[in-house]
């Protein structure tokens, strides 16, 4: 009777301490609604430059972009020659780009999405993602880890649908600033397909906001692709007819 009495209390005690463990952690939407309010905006005008590092070179795309919020977008291509002028419009779920070389807009629909954009390590169900986390994902935090000096929460997010282009995403959040250091992307069956890395965080009136980013396709060969952003502005104007087909010609 005693042993028995022993394991209970053993087990007890077991599971009083996994549960102070778990118990320490933030809820998975608690830091996700931190990270969004640190990181999202009303409106958004950014210039930027894309390094494509591929397996034998590497090439830099300027362009500048206009957001408001998740769902609309527009960006112009400024160099070099071969894209200029080019320019990207995403409205909710539809995304057209217009081609000064053969002075046609196309809709990319369908299996198109799945194709990179301009040969980086994106595609453009990548520019699609309106990252609106918590209407598709489960968010649990996992576990914590020290990355590149910072202690961080790890997120994982698990779909709710089939309707998402990653079933699961894994987040390093920093502790302190609710800023995202790296994200995994995986497939259904657990592989690993994407990984994006921030760094150079800068303080943006209230935020902080990434200065360099990294995109890596991890089934493709090269060492990904560089995302720079020159300069960005929060909560600012934006003409209506911007976010418009007719912007494209």
């Amino acid at each position: 009777m005693k042993k028995s009495i022993i394991i209970w209390l053993s087990g007890i005690s077991l599971l009083t301490g996994i549960h102070q463990l778990h118990a320490q952690y933030p809820s998975g939407d608690e830091v996700m609604d931190r990270m969004d309010q640190n990181m999202s905006a009303k409106t958004r005008v950014l210039t930027s430059k894309m390094v494509i590092h591929g397996p034998r070179s590497s090439r830099t795309i300027e362009s500048k972009t206009w957001a408001e919020g998740d769902q609309k977008s527009y960006s112009e291509y400024l160099s070099p020659p071969r894209e200029a002028g080019t320019k990207m419009l995403k409205l909710e779920n539809s995304l057209w780009i217009y081609s000064p070389s053969t002075d046609r807009t196309i809709q990319i629909s369908g299996h198109m999405l799945r194709q990179s954009v301009m040969g980086s390590d994106l595609s453009y169900e990548d520019m699609m993602d309106d990252a609106t986390y918590k209407d598709h994902y489960d968010a649990v935090v996992i576990d914590e880890e020290t990355l590149r000096d910072v202690k961080c929460w790890i997120v994982e997010l698990n779909a709710n649908s089939e309707d998402v282009t990653y079933q699961i995403r894994k987040i390093w959040m920093d502790k302190k600033k609710y800023i995202p250091l790296k994200e995994e992307l995986y497939a259904k069956s657990g592989k690993l397909l994407k990984k994006t890395e921030l760094f150079d965080f800068k303080r943006v009136g209230n935020r902080w906001f990434p200065g360099r980013m990294i995109f890596k396709d991890m089934l493709k060969t090269g060492d990904g692709t560089e995302f720079l952003i020159e300069s960005i502005e929060f909560d600012v104007d934006i003409p209506e007819h911007i976010f418009t087909k007719a912007s494209l010609r």
